[in-house]
């Protein structure tokens, strides 16, 4: 009965499905997108009108900047592009302990300028926790502030409240499943921040850099497993899952930190994550060919969907860090080159930001690229799932909708030519004899026979793309065709 026929009538089901496909790719861009942090310290930066015509001319959807720049604001004013402001660290404490304070903040930084300028989320600080000037205190008073004063402007439905937080802020991070907070962050800001969040609808923003856990630890960290690339995995001991690359490790972390506290559905946004073009002798893995492979294979990760392996449907939105090199900044040689473009707007590196733009992206990698350790990430490098060069498969969402699935599974079995003769009566796969099994089954193998490509998929919704071998009683699907 679930299974497809070849006498079935498709025929009310294809123009629905026909119509659900053809959005398959701007329906991701919605759901998983990317964005770039807009970093200032420099003295030889295009000015601020031009930077937003870059951003356009690139499909950037989504910028953060570290203030809220009245020649930023306006120029983004009218470009569609998302915005995230900042109120500076220095600013807490005034904030936390005045309210009016606090709605001036926001008449003249978001009011004046919303919704021109699409301001959709104002970050409260920024690593508050590693701060050197004590502002940990202040930081739950000035976002409750801040909010106080959206619901005054009648803007409070549109912009979200968050604070990004550095990976510091975790006790362990490894095994992913292990992950925790500080535990004198627990009680004095953790619950109540996530509380927060949980009340207004909004995120948790997250700076997560693979980075600095393979440059520290790289005698033990897959160069490969740090920049998405094919590797053997690292099984979690935990809760048995395989994690494919080390940036789904730090992010499933965070989760597995938010889960011990009773914070399930909280979602997340990764408000930065780079790695650098150029660093010092002493900076390992800090090259061009690795900022770009990391950089390119993390925008295709994301744009292709899904989610973690402890999160598998948790769609994500970055923010890649930087959109410039920043020759004003302070520290090691990296710091000035985690940029995007270089101060004339040229690109470092050719990476694509879009769906489009992926079609025809490749990771060059050299012959002779980094070394080739794989055993698990010591403490603070996490742990996460789904590479999009690892395998993958592609499963039904059994929230869907048994109408979505059905119109779904007769195309992928009929126009979308996936081999569905193991679901027919009598054959390997057709029990369990379930709506989802059969689905999945026919969706992997569409989704294999298409070679895994970005919006493959999808199906309108009822399909999604999870890093552990699915099985649907003795039935495995395969991983190629």
């Amino acid at each position: 009965m679930l299974c497809f026929s070849k006498n079935q009538s498709m025929d009310r089901h294809l123009l629905t499905l026909s119509l659900l496909l053809l959005s398959v790719l701007s329906s991701h861009a919605d759901a998983a997108s990317v964005g770039v942090n807009y970093g200032r310290i420099a003295d030889n930066l295009p000015s601020a009108y031009r930077v937003a015509q870059l951003l356009k001319s690139q499909g950037l959807e989504r910028v953060k900047v570290f203030d809220s720049d009245p020649a930023v604001l306006r120029a983004l004013a009218g470009s569609n592009i998302k915005v995230t402001v900042d109120v500076p660290n220095e600013l807490l404490s005034s904030v936390a302990k005045s309210q009016s304070f606090a709605t001036n903040w926001v008449q003249r930084n978001v009011v004046a300028y919303h919704p021109n300028t699409q301001i959709e989320a104002i970050a409260v600080g920024n690593e508050v926790f590693v701060d050197t000037h004590n502002t940990t205190k202040f930081l739950i008073p000035a976002m409750k502030n801040i909010h106080t004063a959206l619901i005054h402007f009648d803007i409070h439905s549109a912009i979200k409240i968050s604070s990004p937080i550095a990976l510091s802020a975790l006790q362990n991070s490894y095994p992913a499943s292990a992950g925790s907070f500080r535990p004198e962050l627990v009680e004095t800001v953790f619950k109540p921040m996530l509380e927060f969040l949980r009340q207004t609808g909004s995120y948790l923003m997250v700076n997560a850099y693979p980075y600095f856990a393979y440059e520290s630890n790289a005698d033990v960290i897959s160069l490969d497993y740090a920049l998405f690339r094919q590797n053997p995995g690292v099984v979690d001991a935990g809760n048995g899952l395989r994690y494919f690359s080390l940036f789904d490790a730090q992010i499933d972390a965070v989760f597995a930190a938010m889960s011990a506290l009773k914070y399930d559905d909280i979602s997340m946004v990764v408000s930065e994550t780079g790695w650098p073009s150029k660093g010092d002798e002493n900076e390992v893995g800090a090259s061009l060919e690795n900022a770009a492979a990391y950089n390119g294979n993390l925008v295709r990760r994301i744009l292709a969907g899904g989610g973690t392996p402890l999160r598998p449907k948790a769609d994500l939105t970055v923010y890649l860090f930087a959109l410039f090199n920043e020759d004003r900044k302070n520290g090691p040689t990296s710091e000035r080159n985690y940029g995007l473009f270089f101060p004339n707007e040229r690109k470092v590196y050719d990476i694509p930001f879009t769906v489009e733009g992926l079609k025809n992206y490749h990771d060059h990698r050299s012959p002779v690229a980094g070394n080739q350790h794989m055993t698990a990430p010591v403490n603070g490098g996490g742990d996460v799932s789904k590479s999009l060069t690892g395998n993958t498969w592609c499963v039904a969402n059994g929230e869907a909708g048994k109408e979505k699935l059905q119109a779904a599974l007769d195309y992928a079995c009929g126009e979308g030519g996936a081999d569905c003769h193991q679901i027919q009566p009598g054959s390997a796969c057709y029990d369990p004899n379930t709506l989802e099994a059969h689905a999945s089954y026919a969706f992997n193998s569409y989704y294999q026979k298409k070679a895994r490509g970005v919006g493959t998929c999808y199906f309108g919704g009822a399909a999604y793309v999870v890093s552990q071998p699915p099985k649907y009683g003795k039935c495995e699907l395969p991983t190629g065709y």
